[in-house]
């Protein structure tokens, strides 16, 4: 077989859809609203090929600049050589999805305003930044009723 360069060449398991998916598109994919300056993941529906972006977009992260009837345009940066491209693409609404990347950051923007209001009123000052988790507290293992085993690998022995 000679081979293929298509705009939809190496997909096949990347456009299929996954199991227990099948069948009918649900109508929470078209319910769903979308404004500019969300971050959208592109992840391309099988089932519907109008309006599918190319392949290689497909598990990538976007900003929307337009929105329109039925699609969005969606602003990725793609690397070509040493360098980001910032490319536009439109994209139907059944190959996209709201991003999750900033369901932390905005979770942890209203605890630290929280902590910042209890901390006013009580009139002292409070650390909001981030630490990394220090190592586990030392402690000491007892041997009186738990005594140690020691352990030997079996022998070869053949199994015929």
């Amino acid at each position: 077989m000679p081979h293929s360069y298509g705009i939809r060449a190496r997909t096949r398991y990347m456009f299929a859809r996954k199991f227990r998916e099948k069948g009918a598109i649900r109508l929470s994919t078209y319910l769903k609203t979308y404004k500019v300056g969300d971050i959208v993941d592109i992840k391309a529906n099988g089932a519907i090929q109008k309006g599918m972006p190319h392949k290689f977009y497909h598990g990538r992260t976007g900003i929307i600049y337009n929105v329109t009837k039925s699609a969005v345009g969606v602003i990725i940066n793609k690397r070509v050589g040493n360098r980001y491209i910032e490319k536009r693409v439109n994209v139907r609404i059944e190959h996209i999805k709201h991003s999750k990347c900033r369901d932390d950051f905005l979770r942890r923007v209203k605890e630290n305003a929280i902590k910042k209001k209890e901390a006013r009123a009580k009139g002292e000052k409070v650390n909001l930044k981030r630490q990394p988790e220090g190592p586990r507290k030392s402690h000491f293992v007892s041997t009186k009723k738990n005594m140690p085993t020691t352990i030997t690998p079996i022998p070869y022995d053949t199994l015929v």
